[in-house]
């Protein structure tokens, strides 16, 4: 008895469910790839109404006193310090905390390069910042 195989196996595959699979993953990273870089800074920062629940033991104020003079106080001292100052001043007196962080008051017509400086001091010291705002 002779029996002949009919059914043969098609070589075609169908691509229509791959299109699928990269069309899905092209989506998930493009929504992945904007969450990478989040902003950094924001911009308007003289008022808010977020609060934070640490409590900085130690302030750094910045005034404005026009044409690109700024003063730092630290603590509130009405005494002046130095730019080149106010590391050490930091250092000194959060040396022996347990959570080391200071708070930055500033005037609002401080440039925020000012504020940067001052928030790079706490990045090589590894120091918490907080950046003092008024409540909306």
């Amino acid at each position: 008895m002779a029996l002949k195989r009919t059914l043969r196996a098609d070589p075609n595959i169908s691509m229509s469910s791959m299109t699928d699979i990269v069309f899905l993953l092209l989506i998930f990273f493009l929504v992945t790839s904007t969450l990478v870089n989040p902003n950094a800074l924001k911009l308007l920062l003289p008022k808010s109404t977020g609060q934070v629940s640490s409590k900085a033991t130690v302030s750094v104020s910045i005034k404005d006193w026009g044409e690109e003079h700024y003063t730092y106080h630290i603590n509130g001292d009405e005494q002046p310090v130095a730019f080149a100052e106010v590391e050490d001043g930091l250092v000194e007196l959060l040396q022996n905390e347990e959570d080391p962080t200071f708070s930055i008051y500033s005037d609002e017509s401080v440039p925020i390069k000012e504020i940067v400086q001052v928030m790079n001091i706490a990045k090589r010291n590894h120091y918490k910042v907080i950046l003092a705002t008024q409540p909306e």
